[in-house]
């Protein structure tokens, strides 16, 4: 295993861990499963500084590699289970995001730290922790939302110029609303979305509700709608973001549930994650078994 010492067989103790998470190197992690995406090295979005160091438009929102080269943000400083779980030491691996899963499951890393989205697909692979947050969508538009666009079903009647990100789930939604495939703009992340918003060339960017609302915050020429639940198949989407273990490490997984229960019933995730940019709407209920369905 792609731990610095052996385990007793059956046991969760380990002196250390290798976390693995979607990374930029020195611009900040990347997320494309979420709707946090990356840019290249050495890329600012506006309004970065010393203090809130970015290579993206929401670095807060999961982690990023900071000015010293340490790892910070949601993501690296919520797992405080580790210590609870006899683990000393938390080392974290940078890859891209496609590499997470193989990598996971190649023994590269132990934990896959991403805010990835719990799907059907992916829980054939990996075993997912329950849900830190759910996550609803939202658009990138022009001040004042001259089109009126609240939906992608709004997008497809009004034949709006629509743009995402690579990777990202809400391409899936366009589509399943009836946006022709083809006709999706994809911009490498909502950086670029945004300058497209601005400048005209596309009407609008979709990603996730706390994505679009903190790119936007800078911004004089667009905003973010209000959050709102894709529809694939008459049924609501609403997503939720876990960190993924290997299937032979289920008693890792469920020892780790147990602390982020916890957490949150004391409150504890929710005075962490908003420090980054989440609200208590997006505090979830929701269940690794219920997303995998």
């Amino acid at each position: 295993m792609a731990l610095t010492d052996s385990r007793e067989a059956g046991s969760i103790r380990r002196r250390s861990l290798l976390v693995g998470g979607a990374a930029l190197g020195a611009s900040g992690f990347a997320l494309g499963g979420t709707g946090c995406a990356r840019v290249p090295s050495g890329t600012r979005s506006p309004g970065c500084s010393r203090s809130a160091p970015c290579g993206w438009a929401s670095p807060r929102c999961r982690g990023y590699i900071d000015e010293q080269g340490a790892f910070t943000g949601r993501r690296p400083n919520s797992p405080r289970w580790s210590s609870r779980l006899g683990i000393d030491r938390v080392q974290p691996v940078a890859t891209g995001f496609g590499s997470l899963i193989p990598g996971l499951n190649a023994q590269q890393f132990d934990v896959v730290s991403a805010g990835m989205y719990i799907k059907k697909e992916r829980c054939a692979q990996v075993l997912f922790s329950d849900p830190e947050y759910q996550m609803l969508d939202s658009f990138i538009v022009r001040k004042g939302n001259p089109l009126g666009l609240r939906s992608y079903d709004d997008a497809v009647r009004k034949r709006a110029r629509l743009a995402t990100g690579t990777g990202y789930a809400q391409i899936g939604y366009a589509v399943a609303a009836g946006y022709p495939e083809k006709d999706i703009v994809i911009l490498q992340d909502q950086v670029a979305g945004l300058n497209a918003v601005e400048s005209g060339r596309v009407d609008v960017f979709a990603g996730t509700a706390l994505t679009a609302r903190e790119v936007v915050k800078k911004s004089s020429r667009a905003e973010a709608t209000e959050a709102f639940a894709a529809v694939v198949d008459g049924k609501e989407q609403i997503d939720g973001g876990g960190f993924a273990f290997r299937l032979t490490d289920g008693d890792l997984r469920d020892a780790f549930n147990a602390e982020i229960h916890k957490m949150k019933r004391s409150g504890e995730l929710f005075r962490i994650l908003r420090r980054f940019g989440f609200t208590e709407s997006e505090m979830t209920t929701l269940t690794a078994e219920e997303l995998c369905r």
